[in-house]
């Protein structure tokens, strides 16, 4: 654990080499972040590229587990460039993650879709955003201990709030980009092909990230620690084989960064998931609303860093966490009235009820692609409401029964296939389809939400609101994670917790969150998964983790 804090002056102003060292490390993980997130952005056309041999609902599921791999492996980029850092150096151990993650982006957009290579393309896919995901471990925790290790006691918060608009802000750029060229091409070509060009363009990003990285010099705690021979040997074992290092790494990741993963997950991307998937917005608009949110959210990572010098890191993480856990289900209600008011409108007037036997109703989501929710009745009454985003509730069935769709007043009886022979299925199937297609069109239910209906300040308002707890909970982590660790041991103490709170907890929220969806059939459900994990580190983060912001980092 690091030292006591001793002041500085309150009116210190950052030197020329304070804010080179802020701009390039910023700078360079903000593309970095752009090169991540840019498949989140785009999961709708990758998955149509690469996961062509399921059905649509699965597809996009794979699509975004494809993008939580990335997430998955993070922890382990962090365990091996963690430890590279606290060895050999920070700067040196962040020109590699950043190498690595420019080259696997732009052979993204080289890659040979389905219809191609076949399964060779989703699986090389993987590979890379595996590749990017290591990189992304090592990064953060090089880019926030730099900073750190180069501000005053007293402006930690402040001097690190820089690195957590990166990850926004990354985001931010990858949105402006793809709208850009969204709207230079039209929808048919960029769907087509010009959805590449955005990976492609990482190779400039790349070029220039390097040369600005190549500008820095060595962090002077680090420095110091080498001239003096007192760097770690084995940062491993003392970070995670000594208890009273590990502890903090424990308290850390459940006190701390799990809720502020969730927070950030369910407030950028899944909102962008969500507006698109479930309430049916055309993707560029969508894109533009989310940016404008971002646009005006993003400086408050800074203040709420700012403020973080002051008062402390704890109040604005829990506080955001609870927040968080106590508003989410009436904000994204209140999206849904926003976005798209004639599907909330639908959804009062004409609930729609699936009832069936639960022998007979399955997961809605097949990782294999063999499963084509067509063996029961019950299979394909929900495959259809799934793949189109409707939201419906279960009453269960006798057996034997065949399984029935309410949509207001009107049912309609799905066919059960083992009375059928195999040609008539298929035609019963499409008959099927296309009167609850009609039915949910004259229940008011909208096969797109209208552009002109959408109320724009309104689901701006909502997506500001959710970004805001985001910078509530992400502008103080970084500075909180340096501090409650010792300088030997730094980079990989803190990396850890991070990458498995945001690469586990949040990375996989997306993909879990649309899973319990499609299970359910209430579009609502997948907020679960981000309140219980809120409200979990409100607990443990208000009984054991400390306020560190009066700490002194430098030994």
């Amino acid at each position: 654990m690091a030292t006591a804090y001793e002041d500085v002056p309150k009116h210190h102003k950052p030197t020329q080499s304070e804010k080179l060292v802020i701009t390039a490390s910023s700078l360079g993980t903000v593309i970095e972040w752009y090169d991540f997130y840019l498949y989140g952005l785009l999961a709708v056309f990758i998955s149509k590229v690469f996961f062509a041999g399921v059905n649509e609902t699965t597809g996009f599921i794979l699509a975004l587990g494809a993008f939580a791999a990335g997430f998955a492996v993070r922890p382990f980029g962090a365990l091996v460039f963690g430890r590279v850092g606290d060895i050999v150096g920070r700067k040196n151990t962040f020109l590699v993650t950043m190498g690595l993650m420019g080259l696997s982006t732009f052979a993204v957009g080289l890659l040979p879709g389905y219809a191609t290579i076949g399964v060779a393309s989703p699986i090389i896919l993987v590979l890379l955003r595996v590749v990017q995901g290591l990189a992304l471990g090592g990064e953060y925790g090089g880019a926030a201990t730099y900073v750190a290790e180069h501000a005053p006691n007293n402006k930690r918060g402040f001097y690190t709030s820089f690195i957590q608009i990166t990850a926004t802000f990354g985001l931010f750029t990858a949105l402006l980009v793809v709208i850009g060229i969204r709207t230079i091409m039209g929808e048919d070509s960029f769907g087509g092909w010009g959805w590449r060009i955005p990976f492609l363009l990482s190779s400039l990003l790349l070029g220039v990230s390097m040369w600005i990285r190549l500008q820095l010099n060595e962090s002077p705690v680090f420095q110091k620690m080498k001239d003096e021979g007192t760097t770690s040997k084995a940062p491993l074992s003392e970070a995670f084989g000594r208890w009273g290092n590990l502890r903090w790494v424990l308290v850390a990741l459940f006190g701390a960064v799990a809720g502020q993963a969730v927070v950030w997950y369910t407030g950028q991307f899944y909102a962008l998931f969500y507006l698109e998937k479930i309430l049916k917005v055309d993707g560029a608009t969508a894109n533009i609303l989310i940016a404008i949110a971002l646009a005006l959210a993003t400086p408050f990572f800074v203040i709420f860093g700012w403020l973080s010098d002051r008062v402390g890191r704890k109040p604005f993480i829990l506080g955001g966490c609870a927040l968080a856990a106590l508003t989410y289900f009436p904000a994204y209600h209140m999206l849904s009235n926003a976005a798209n008011p004639a599907l909330s409108a639908a959804q009062a007037a004409a609930p729609v009820t699936v009832t069936a036997n639960d022998s007979e109703c399955s997961f809605q989501f097949d990782p294999i692609g063999k499963n084509k929710f067509d063996r029961t009745s019950c299979d394909i009454a929900k495959a259809y409401l799934a793949k189109s985003g409707i939201n419906y509730t279960n009453a269960a069935a006798a057996e034997g029964l065949p399984a029935t769709v309410a949509i207001g007043s009107r049912v309609l009886v799905a066919p059960v296939p083992s009375a059928l022979s195999p040609e008539a299925r298929g035609d019963a199937i499409a008959g099927f389809q296309s009167k609850l297609k009609a039915a949910l069109a004259d229940a008011g239910y909208p096969a797109r939400a209208d552009p002109d209906a959408v109320n724009k300040p309104m689901v701006i308002a909502v997506l500001f609101y959710l970004v805001l707890l985001v910078t509530m909970v992400y502008g103080p982590i970084a500075a909180m994670l340096v501090e409650l660790f010792p300088s030997r041991i730094r980079y990989t103490s803190m990396s850890l917790p991070y990458h498995i709170g945001n690469g586990w907890f949040g990375g996989f929220l997306p993909t879990t969150a649309f899973a319990m969806v499609a299970a359910t059939g209430n579009i609502y459900y997948g907020l679960w998964y981000p309140v219980l994990v809120a409200a979990a580190t409100v607990v443990i983060g208000l009984l054991f983790l400390p306020e560190t912001f009066r700490r002194n980092i430098d030994d």
